[in-house]
């Protein structure tokens, strides 16, 4: 080889040389996670193969060009650049704020699944009714803060009233493998906190993924509930509908707030999150802890609070009760993998009402089969109202509920159509 040519590969090389050292160490860093969960395992294999690699490739680069001496200098100096680079923008952690002070009427029940499920009540006024209200929240991984506004009426009816932080959002346990974040965990839970409450039967009213868990239950264990109630309900069964069946809550946001949630999805630590994830859930839940994965969805979820309502309406008040980032990945993964309840629940005599708000970004089809599927259902459209029905028409739901639970007649006509209700 010519002595220029030879000089101008080893030119190339040496250019070449960090790129391939940062690559080198990025897979290293994402294999290495296929056998452990240890992020120190992880970096330190990623160094190796990095140095490796520089060292591989500045001998033979630095060679060429006749400057041997620099090689190892060379070799040091790509693998502390890739290396701080690497940790600046993967290791530092983002924010992470504490839980802050649990409000007053909050409680916890210790439960026999394992879990530790914080939970807020309104008892009966007077007399109470046999069977209890319970309110399970969307999401997975999305608890309100405190009870609904409707409980007020629900106590003056008589029915002890319950809402629940599920596993692995607000104020109840995290899992440290996060892999148990399974349908069938919260269904277990569901059922703890049925026993726990020393009653036969509960009423359950599920608000988006929480339609979704009631249905669930509902399949499992059909003797123990006495009514159920579905607004704006997620899929019955994910794998029937294309795409999963949940629509596209984020349809409606603005240019502005889809770029600043793609700013904080695009970080390079929480791309390299979401690849964990795909290799080892344990491995992402060790890069990113629970503090900081639920900080940054409540950033991501403030963004696109409004989005799913009608437009026009008031803007939705925040809280501070996080959502779940863990739960809501790994729950809404294995949704995918579980067997099809609907065969089950074509046999339950128990009755259900579905509400569905005229502006719900859940597909049609996918309400509309809880009322083919409940041999005991009415669907109702809610006019003016999106996904969250209870903000959207607080009067007409509580109507609506307190008419459905004491037998009266309800207010709205039950829509049987097979074509969408308009808007």
């Amino acid at each position: 080889m010519a002595p220029v040519l030879r000089r101008i590969a080893g030119l190339l090389i040496l250019v070449i040389a960090p790129i391939a050292t940062a690559v080198a160490g990025v897979a290293a860093f994402l294999l290495a996670a296929l056998v452990s969960s240890d992020v120190r395992v992880l970096c330190l294999t990623g160094l190796a193969a990095g140095a490796l690699t520089a060292f591989a490739l500045a001998l033979p680069g630095w060679s060429l060009v006749r400057r041997r001496r620099f090689a190892t200098g060379y070799a040091c100096l790509v693998v502390v650049v890739c290396a701080a680079s690497f940790s600046l923008a993967v290791l530092v952690p983002g924010p992470r704020p504490g839980a802050g002070p649990t409000p007053s009427g909050v409680g916890f029940w210790a439960l026999r699944t394992g879990s530790h499920i914080a939970y807020v009540h309104r008892p009966a006024a007077g007399q109470p009714r046999p069977y209890p209200v319970l309110f399970l929240h969307g999401g997975p991984g999305t608890p309100g803060e405190g009870l609904p506004a409707v409980t007020a009426d629900l106590s003056a009816a008589g029915f002890n009233a319950y809402a629940y932080d599920q596993l692995g959002a607000g104020r109840s346990t995290r899992l440290r493998d996060v892999r148990g974040y399974t349908v069938a965990r919260q269904v277990a839970d569901l059922e703890a906190i049925r026993v726990t409450l020393g009653v036969d039967r509960l009423i359950l009213v599920g608000q988006s993924w929480g339609g979704s868990l009631a249905a669930q239950y509902l399949a499992a264990h059909p003797q123990h509930v006495q009514q159920a109630v579905f607004t704006s309900p997620g899929p019955i069964w994910p794998r029937a509908w294309a795409g999963g069946g949940g629509g596209d809550p984020w349809a409606r946001l603005s240019t502005e707030q889809r770029r600043r949630r793609d700013a904080v999805l695009d970080h390079p630590r929480i791309l390299a999150q979401a690849v964990l994830q795909q290799i080892n859930p344990n491995a992402a839940h060790s890069l990113v802890g629970d503090d900081e994965a639920d900080e940054m969805l409540h950033r991501v979820a403030v963004l696109g609070k409004d989005a799913t309502a009608c437009p026009g309406s008031a803007s939705a008040p925040v809280h501070g009760n996080h959502q779940g980032f863990y739960v809501n990945q790994l729950t809404v993964a294995d949704f995918d993998t579980i067997a099809d309840p609907r065969p089950a629940l074509r046999t339950t005599a128990v009755p259900a009402l579905i509400m569905r708000g005229a502006c719900d970004f859940v597909p049609w089809p996918v309400t509309r089969e809880y009322r083919d599927v409940l041999p005991q259902a009415v669907l109702v459209a809610i006019p003016g109202a999106g996904h969250g029905i209870a903000a959207g028409q607080p009067a007409l739901y509580s109507q609506l509920l307190l008419a459905f639970l004491t037998g009266r007649r309800l207010p709205l006509t039950p829509y049987t159509a097979e074509s969408p209700p308009s808007a």
